[in-house]
């Protein structure tokens, strides 16, 4: 019997790299890899179904999973993770020197539904005290105008939000001074550009965030993998498959990342870094599977159904193909 040819959309990052090009087999899969950026791929995988296995934004898929129509089901394999505290920036010409003082501001945003920004607004409310109903947002593109949500979302009705006018983009409108901030996984070009007026809200984002996990023990998730539900319903061992196959991956990326005879980044004092990281967060620093990330995953849900995006609390296991949740030992 052949091996089945799957389309298969993810980034382009280390720990994918060994399934792209090949070093790492899926066990009965003859993959077509396409290495997409993640607005493309959530919005064919959300407007389309178009892939037969995608990286999906963890919180699109919670809201199709709470309204019971996900086209996808999840596995525990977290292809992006990242501390949020770098993801605020804002005009340093406002008075907006603490989380505290975002309370009453106009904070852009390219979609309310983003896991990033569901981590920061979870997280501003709990350890600093500021609710979404305290801040004006203020929805659009960032380099093209506008953006549509690529999942409808109904809001509480304390949330103020507004669309940027039409033709505005975010990164003119913090250039213009007619918005306060910015919320999201990217950084708007301005930033980039080094504009004079624009920063980040936190000076010290590294050590806000180790703080952050030394007190939480919690890495923030964004992205799972997602495999067409009628192809796991069809072929139950698949989802095994990846999730055995992409902890391959992952493993091969952390054994090149620590190999310091010649860095694989081209970045200085990886090594350090590495050794920072570990430290703090243990040997396992990016860990796969459902135990190891449970209090994540509960934490994210929490934040998701109080701030209206799932209509009802998820529950972790309901994410996950149940073969994916368990595995033989020796």
């Amino acid at each position: 019997m052949s091996d089945l040819k799957l389309s298969i959309a993810m980034g382009d990052y280390d720990r994918t790299r060994a399934i792209y090009d090949g070093r790492v087999k899926i066990d009965g899969v003859d993959p077509t890899c396409m290495l997409l950026s993640p607005e493309e791929m959530f919005f064919r995988a959300f407007r389309h179904s178009a892939f037969d296995i995608s990286e999906l934004s963890v919180s699109s898929y919670s809201i199709s999973v709470a309204r019971g129509d996900p086209h996808y089901i999840a596995i525990p394999v977290f292809l992006s993770r990242a501390f949020r505290h770098t993801s605020i920036y804002v005009r340093n010409d406002r008075g907006i020197d603490s989380p505290a003082d975002l309370r009453g501001r106009r904070i852009g945003i390219a979609e309310y539904q983003l896991s990033a920004n569901v981590w920061f607004r979870g997280i501003l409310e709990e350890e600093y005290g500021v609710k979404p109903s305290e801040i004006e947002w203020v929805r659009g593109g960032m380099d093209t105008p506008g953006r549509p949500e690529k999942i409808k979302v109904d809001l509480p009705d304390d949330i103020r939000m507004t669309n940027a006018p039409e033709g505005a983009t975010l990164n003119q409108m913090l250039i213009d001074g007619e918005i306060d901030g910015f919320v999201g996984p990217r950084s708007p070009r301005c930033f980039d550009e080094r504009h004079p007026l624009v920063g980040r809200l936190f000076a010290d984002t590294i050590t806000e965030a180790e703080d952050y996990y030394r007190k939480t023990g919690i890495f923030p998730i964004m992205h799972v993998l997602g495999v067409r539900r009628s192809l796991a319903d069809s072929h139950p061992w698949l989802p095994g498959a990846l999730l055995k196959a992409f902890t391959q991956a992952k493993q091969a990326a952390e054994k090149a990342l620590s190999d310091t005879s010649a860095t694989k980044v081209t970045m200085p004092f990886v090594e350090d870094n590495l050794a920072r990281a570990h430290s703090l967060m243990g040997a396992d620093i990016w860990p796969y599977g459902l135990d190891a990330n449970r209090k994540t995953l509960e934490k994210f849900l929490t934040y998701h159904n109080a701030q209206g995006l799932s209509p009802r609390k998820v529950e972790v296991e309901e994410l996950f193909h149940p073969a994916t949740v368990e595995a033989y030992s020796l």
